[in-house]
């Protein structure tokens, strides 16, 4: 099973921005000594008070130089937001100058607020999505990029340098609405699905669909999924239970206020559920938390909480949200983050 940490660079409320820096990259070292597989990186915009991290492949370069071991995901880069050649290029010389380790998460993100301040039409998203991910592939894999869309239209272009991994870095696709899953699975790419509230048992039928998809398309093996899950370990059961409640309920809180602004803006009402999964966290209780979809205990305890899930799932690996909300303290964060690392990823060899 691969372990990965996801990393927003959360904003620190009264304190430098460069703390926020300083702290994410001493928690990217320490993850880097002690063996986590991957880091992965997150792409946020114009909310200061939740995340620092706007450019995940300027921080993934960062990263590259400072580690030589561990894999640099991007979780997710917002593809319609993005020049197509621009992001194959800055991609892959993150993949040169790594060594290989890059792997690149790709989704459209689920914040209507975002695309309205790039000056986007949410509207034109997934058909952006697609045109951005095919003209990536075809960069990467390709001698030149020759391509006629309804967004973009390139005639026999090279893109350079070419990403070390041949004939292309791991590419992944979050995984949201329903109808995602089963596309996903037709492309051939693994998964990521994101945990937040209700029980993990509601994946079962998404993930079904993802794979009898992959099945049916004739790809190899079953397909990969990763699940991105709120983690918290403690050496008790009592401080794991209590270190991260200020944190993951203002995580609870500020989804639900994203989930308002997204649906008061034009034609986002009925997109992807939104309204069902409001009602589902404005009353929401720290107790009915910790019982759904989040990983927080003892390292024994997160132990047969991860194995029931790959039994009952068939996850390949999580990516650890270990300061969900973005609240929990740097020390704290990295005695959760060595405690993953030491006593609960070894069980999973």
């Amino acid at each position: 099973m691969e372990f990965g940490m996801f990393h927003q660079f959360p904003a620190l409320p009264g304190r430098p921005q460069k703390d926020a820096f300083e702290e994410g990259f001493a928690q990217i070292d320490a993850a880097e000594r002690w063996g986590l597989d991957v880091m992965w990186l997150a792409e946020l915009h114009f909310d200061p008070q939740r995340s620092l991290l706007s450019a995940p492949l300027s921080i993934a370069s960062a990263v590259a130089a400072r580690t030589s071991r561990i894999k640099i995901g991007i979780a997710v880069q917002v593809l319609p937001l993005c020049h197509p050649l621009r992001i194959a290029e800055e991609g892959a010389t993150v993949d040169q100058i790594s060594g290989g380790r890059l792997i690149f998460g790709v989704g459209r993100s689920g914040l209507p607020r975002t695309y309205e301040d790039y000056g986007v039409s949410y509207a034109e998203s997934r058909d952006r999505f697609g045109e951005v991910l095919d003209i990536v592939e075809q960069a990467w894999s390709q001698p030149a990029v020759s391509y006629e869309g309804k967004y973009y239209s390139f005639k026999n272009i090279t893109v350079a340098p070419r990403p070390l991994q041949q004939p292309l870095p791991p590419i992944r696709i979050a995984a949201a609405s329903p109808d995602t899953y089963p596309q996903v699975g037709e492309r051939g790419l693994p998964i990521f699905i994101n945990a937040r509230y209700g029980s993990f048992s509601e994946f079962v039928p998404e993930i079904r669909k993802y794979r009898e998809a992959y099945t049916a398309a004739g790809h190899p093996g079953r397909g990969q999924v990763y699940l991105r899950v709120p983690t918290y370990v403690a050496d008790t059961e009592d401080r794991a239970h209590s270190e991260p409640e200020q944190s993951l309920m203002h995580f609870y809180r500020e989804q639900a206020q994203r989930l308002r602004d997204s649906l008061s803006r034009a034609g986002t009402r009925a997109i992807e559920g939104r309204a069902e999964r409001l009602k589902r966290i404005e009353n929401l209780t720290y107790e009915e938390a910790l019982g759904g979809q989040v990983l927080v205990g003892t390292p024994q305890m997160v132990t047969d909480r991860l194995g029931t899930l790959r039994d009952d799932l068939g996850i390949d690996g999580i990516l650890a949200e270990i300061n969900c909300g973005g609240l929990v303290p740097h020390d704290r964060v990295m005695t959760a983050l060595h405690l993953l690392c030491e006593e609960v990823m070894p069980r999973f060899d």
